[in-house]
């Protein structure tokens, strides 16, 4: 559990608002936070009440209510807390932070690379987050859960997974 803060006024707020949601685990990859996976899209300070836009990674996730959850137990000293599952707009892997990418990598995953891709094939050669070399091969395009993928090193001879863009 992170630090408690005690909200002043206006866009100090916000900032210690964002602070509070850049300590909440992604339930599936608890090194990195909702802000570092880019699932927080706008919160907004209005009086007594706090308005979150969570981005789901994808719309049918299981985590979906212990993460809304969490935001309002987080949150609370900010005064009534509104979660809103965005619906309008897809999150996709480029919403991953720079830090969020770093993490990502310091935990054993190849990050996505930014953009779209034509062909899950076209992650072939993804550089080893363990050795760094890119003479790997792309074992599976299905890993553990639908968004990542399989990868092999034969540098260093490891198995490693990479979020696939989305």
């Amino acid at each position: 559990m992170g630090q408690v803060v005690v909200p002043g006024q206006g866009e100090a707020d916000e900032r210690a608002a964002w602070a509070v949601l850049g300590e909440i685990a992604d339930p599936e990859l608890p090194t990195l936070s909702l802000v570092d996976l880019g699932m927080i899209r706008r919160v907004r300070l209005d009086g007594g009440a706090v308005h979150v836009e969570l981005m789901p990674t994808f719309l049918g996730c299981p985590a979906l209510a212990m993460m809304e959850s969490l935001i309002k137990e987080r949150l609370d000293a900010f005064g009534t807390v509104h979660v809103e599952i965005v619906r309008d707009e897809a999150w996709t892997t480029d919403r991953i932070t720079s830090a969020g990418r770093d993490k990502l990598h310091a935990a054993g995953f190849a990050p996505p690379p930014r953009g779209e891709i034509d062909d899950v094939a076209e992650l072939s050669g993804t550089p080893c987050p363990y050795c760094g070399s890119s003479d790997t091969v792309l074992h599976s395009p299905f890993g553990p859960t639908p968004c990542r993928a399989v990868h092999y090193c034969r540098a260093c001879r490891q198995p490693f997974e990479q979020f696939k863009p989305v």
